[in-house]
């Protein structure tokens, strides 16, 4: 039995068709329920479903063979894990975000960046050798320069829209994002003809949508 740990909501939506594509059954998936987990006896897989940012855990940890996640999420988690493939799919970019000009609280000694990313903020500053004040937030990003609370926000990017509406735009772009294949190191070894037999086929897939 092959385990699979897919993310819940849009990236899930996103990565069916690839793997309907390379062979996998997904009927199971495409049902209504509110199971976590979801076995398929005859192709001998095993689906759990999960937040997006949790799949790395469970395929470190060895709960999952292999699992599709952010770039964005290994990033800032940077779990010893195999990244066998890029989807592309669920494509965004990493960047630095504020006011035109970049304009900074002159009060404080330290620049302030407020993220969902803390680890990814802090390693891309420490490349430029900037120190910086990191502040941990989970929601609404773009009101940390808004009301005050930072300089800049560390986070995704999509189409931009919402920063827009709020008077933000770009300064830099940290790096490209999309989804990723992972693979657990042990099961790389133990399950390795099965798990590059689906991976084969999902690259194909890849190729043939990138060809579209």
């Amino acid at each position: 039995m092959l385990r699979i740990a897919l993310a819940k909501g849009r990236l899930l939506e996103d990565t069916l068709p690839l793997l309907e594509q390379s062979g996998v059954d997904c009927t199971v998936l495409r049902t209504q329920s509110r199971k976590l987990i979801l076995r398929d006896e005859v192709q001998q897989l095993e689906f759990i479903l999960v937040k997006p940012t949790d799949v790395p855990t469970y395929v470190e940890y060895g709960a999952a063979d292999m699992g599709v996640a952010g770039k964005d999420t290994l990033m800032e988690v940077n779990c010893p894990l195999y990244e066998m493939l890029d989807l592309d799919i669920a494509k965004c970019r990493m960047c630095v975000c504020g006011y035109t000009g970049g304009r900074r609280n002159v009060t404080r000694s330290l620049r302030r960046v407020a993220t969902k990313y803390p680890n990814i903020a802090r390693q891309y500053y420490a490349g430029k050798g900037e120190t910086v004040e990191i502040i941990k937030l989970n929601g609404s990003i773009e009101l940390g320069p808004m009301v005050g609370l930072s300089d800049v926000i560390v986070d995704i990017v999509q189409t931009g829209s919402t920063l827009v509406a709020n008077g933000l735009e770009v300064l830099e772009e940290i790096c490209p994002i999309s989804a990723r294949v992972v693979v657990n190191r042990v099961s790389l070894k133990t399950k390795g003809a099965r798990i590059k037999q689906l991976i084969g086929g999902m690259r194909q897939a890849v190729e043939r949508a990138k060809k579209q």
